[in-house]
């Protein structure tokens, strides 16, 4: 009669198992990391509707990234980045992400373009514990729920527009207030802040229209706001959009204010041919410095890049290149041992960070939206002023 066979030598072998892969676990450095290369990846549009701003923010981070490798790198590492086109469309977004995630092995993305792009993207990256950094976006989502992965730069678009209408109510004695908005979750943020302020003052919209990043005809939609009467009209819009619905405007010669925010205050804009957006306002989350800044170390900024990229930085050239100062600062902060866990806290450890265009940036545990404040601009000759040297609130 055969034995029964006894499985008494399992656990040993299990727990062997286990202290053998604990070992291994805790020996491997993070995902994307080598002892000599950190991984970081960005998803933007390059040659879509908004790639005047994708290619300005993406090649600033590029110039700060190779900078600091020809100094050295971070803790002995260099910055490998990869740069991946979305052309402002999900789908593409989605398949770009993948290819980071999974053939690059990115550590972490950084300012990746567009609200609906982010929102897309973000559960696959976070299921593969990647940071998302700086989106180019002000969407709430990109600090709320709190999620130990997001880090937001900029204040929302709805708070953006929570102030402006705030202001344009009060300073201005506007009261029939107008929304032109892309039918995206970018656009709808815009819409929540306008809709938000206006209950909070006793106010209410008036009238909307919505329209697809892409369209290029606003007659019909200038005409809707324009019999609603009103006299204000709040823009979740972007470049082109912006350019052709103000251009709409005043061939009808309707002068009425129209206020923008973060993704419309673009040198794109305020320079229009033949002065269309004179007198576009925009809600920003920091002031562009323009290259003939008295502030030596803007227009060095300013010569360094033009020289690279045969062109002025924009406005997202200036924060992309924040973003990614502040980004080598955490993960020199994070030291020699490069985890995830180590980035996050070496983001957290950064507090009244101040960057050279004097912008002002924070986080803390829990923290993780860097900045509430917006300043109201306006188009005059051609330039962006500030409206207001202190930022509004609501």
């Amino acid at each position: 009669m055969p034995l029964k066979p006894t499985w008494s030598w399992l656990p040993i072998i299990a727990g062997g198992l286990l202290m053998a892969t604990s070992i291994a676990n805790a020996a491997d450095p993070a995902r994307g990391v080598t002892d000599t290369e950190i991984v970081i990846g960005t998803i933007t549009d390059l040659s879509g509707v908004t790639a005047v701003q994708g290619v300005n923010n993406s090649d600033a981070i590029r110039m700060a990234f190779d900078e600091a490798n020809a100094a050295g790198g971070v803790n002995g590492r260099k910055i490998k980045y990869i740069v991946e086109d979305n052309q402002y469309t999900v789908p593409r977004s989605v398949q770009a992400m993948n290819k980071l995630l999974n053939s690059d092995n990115i550590f972490l993305a950084i300012a990746d373009g567009g609200t609906p792009m982010n929102d897309a993207d973000m559960p696959a990256q976070f299921a593969k514990n990647v940071p998302n950094v700086f989106p180019l976006t002000s969407a709430r989502s990109m600090y709320e729920p709190y999620n130990k992965l997001k880090f937001a730069q900029f204040a929302s678009y709805y708070d953006q527009m929570r102030s402006a209408v705030k202001y344009f109510a009060q300073t201005k004695g506007r009261k029939k207030f107008c929304v032109a908005y892309q039918d995206s979750d970018f656009g709808k943020d815009v819409l929540a802040g306008v809709v938000a302020e206006t209950a909070a003052l006793g106010l209410k919209v008036v009238a909307t229209t919505a329209h697809r990043p892409t369209d290029t005809d606003f007659n019909g939609a200038m005409e809707k706001l324009h019999d609603a009467g009103c006299d204000a009209i709040m823009m979740g819009t972007i470049v082109r959009d912006t350019n052709i619905i103000i251009q709409t405007a005043r061939k009808m010669n309707w002068n009425v204010d129209m206020v923008g925010q973060f993704a419309s205050y673009d040198t794109a804009v305020a320079t229009l041919p033949g002065g269309a957006t004179e007198g576009f306002y925009c809600m920003t989350p920091a002031l562009y410095a323009y290259p003939d800044d008295p502030r030596p170390a803007v227009q060095d900024f300013a010569k360094r890049y033009k020289a690279r990229y045969g062109r002025e930085p924009n406005f997202h050239g200036e924060v992309g290149y924040t973003a990614a100062q502040v980004t080598l600062l955490a993960l020199k902060n994070a030291g020699k041992d490069l985890t995830t866990d180590g980035f996050i806290k070496g983001m957290e450890s950064i507090h009244d960070y101040t960057d050279i265009f004097g912008s002002k940036l924070s986080f803390g545990p829990e923290q993780h939206h860097a900045s509430t404040s917006s300043f109201l601009t306006v188009v005059k000759n051609g330039r962006w002023v500030p409206v207001e040297t202190t930022a509004l609130g609501y």
